[in-house]
């Protein structure tokens, strides 16, 4: 029997060292993730692992995760909320109720009450974090995760600051003007990588997750060529992308979705403006006034 649980002990000292040698920059720590069983185990680390970047190995009778990372490319935080988000509390982070209220009813562990700590509040930024009550006869405030913010209200502003260089690119094509929706395409991918993914809201940060990679790659493609037909071709898939964010994100400004019924062979495709009158950016000045608003975001 000893000589089992050493094998065993081996075994898992392995494991963990192989996936650290896989993780540049590797840092390791060891948090404590709710869940019950081995389906949970599987969902917690399929949502917090990235290959070569984030591994996690979550024992379901300690409740407790392992987590490597590459610190030059995640965090604690990010890593946390992503497993939140399929549904699993951790001490920083809660799932949305209506996310846990999905899982099945083997891995739908006891949540036990809530408290609301670490809370940094001003006049223009306040910043909740939530964990688990140690005190049994404490009584929690109710959360609300339908309206719970991850994060802070400054971020906002850098969301404004992605929709304001995509207007400005737009508006580039409208004039086709390849060289000059290039460079306004350079703006636009520092805007992109500038988001801090632990201050978004919950509702952004689920669509983030999905649409940040191809945002950044339209964005680049578009930097990389002075070709405007290559540009409005990745303009087609960077608007529909764009769209989907900012549906969920509080913009400051009513904006109008747009959609050009001639563009790619009479397939059509869409994109946002700030303005109401229709200025195409598949034409330019060949069919400026081709489209119709089908959308007011506000």
């Amino acid at each position: 029997m000893k000589s089992i649980k050493l094998l065993m002990a081996i075994t898992i000292l392995l494991v963990a060292n192989a996936c650290t040698a896989q993780t540049k920059n590797a840092t390791t720590e060891t948090v404590k993730i709710y869940g019950n069983c081995s389906m949970c185990k599987n969902t917690i680390e399929q949502a917090g692992n990235i290959k070569k970047v984030a591994n996690i190995d979550w024992n379901e009778n300690s409740k407790m995760a392992t987590i490597t990372y590459d610190a030059t490319k995640t965090n604690m935080a990010e890593i946390l909320k992503r497993v939140a988000l399929a549904g699993y509390d951790s001490d920083e982070f809660l799932a949305p109720d209506d996310v846990y209220a999905k899982l099945p009813d083997c891995c739908q562990y006891v949540r036990g009450n809530k408290t609301v700590s670490n809370t940094l509040a001003t006049e223009t930024d306040t910043t909740i974090h939530t964990q688990h009550s140690t005190k049994d006869n404490e009584v929690a405030p109710k959360v609300d995760h339908k309206n719970h913010s991850m994060g802070t209200k400054a971020e906002i502003s850098l969301l404004e600051n992605i929709y304001s260089k995509y207007f400005i690119l737009k508006d580039a094509l409208v004039k086709s003007d390849g060289n000059l929706a290039s460079s306004k395409a350079v703006e636009l991918v520092a805007s992109i990588k500038s988001i801090d993914m632990k201050k978004l809201t919950s509702e952004e940060h689920t669509v983030w997750m999905k649409v940040m990679k191809d945002l950044l790659m339209d964005a680049e493609n578009i930097e990389k060529t002075k070709d405007v037909v290559r540009q409005r071709g990745h303009f087609a898939s960077l608007s529909e992308n764009l769209y989907k964010l900012i549906k969920v994100s509080k913009s400051t400004t009513v904006t109008y979705y747009q959609f050009c019924p001639m563009y790619n062979n009479g397939k059509g495709a869409n994109w946002l403006s700030k303005e109401s009158t229709i200025k195409n950016p598949y034409f330019g000045a060949q069919m400026l006034a081709c489209g119709n608003t089908v959308e007011t975001i506000k």
